[in-house]
């Protein structure tokens, strides 16, 4: 006897099932979503840090100050941006390449390379 109902005994529950299994992937979706966001703001944060490192650098260099190396103004600049001096490579002509690194939750570290000097010695990137 029919009990009126359009869904067969079978199929009870296969729509929890399917909401469940939909809800899974969107979490992972979310998951996934704030990973990349992490590592894009980390690896934005050490381009940032080296960019101006290298800019603090190099005006080091040109101005020849006694106090402090071009290195050493770079790795204050990089720490309070947030980031570690990884590499700071003083060149002729008062050109700096820097590299800093600056962790990023969940992926790892981020790491960016920015050069700075004067216009006149810069060349092509």
């Amino acid at each position: 006897m029919s009990t009126g109902s359009p869904v067969a005994d079978g199929d009870r529950g296969s729509g929890t099932v399917l909401l469940v299994g939909v809800v899974a992937v969107a979490v992972a979706l979310l998951a996934a979503m704030a990973l990349l966001v992490g590592a894009e703001r980390a690896r934005a944060g050490a381009q940032a840090a080296a960019d101006l490192a290298a800019l603090a650098a190099a005006a080091r260099l040109v101005d020849g100050a006694a106090a402090g190396g071009p290195c050493a103004v770079a790795a204050a600049v990089a720490t309070r941006n947030g980031a570690r001096l990884v590499a700071c490579r003083p060149g002729d002509g008062g050109v700096v390449t820097v590299t800093a690194a600056r962790p990023a939750a969940g992926v790892g570290t981020a790491r960016a390379t920015a050069r700075a000097g004067p216009a006149a010695v810069q060349g092509p990137p």
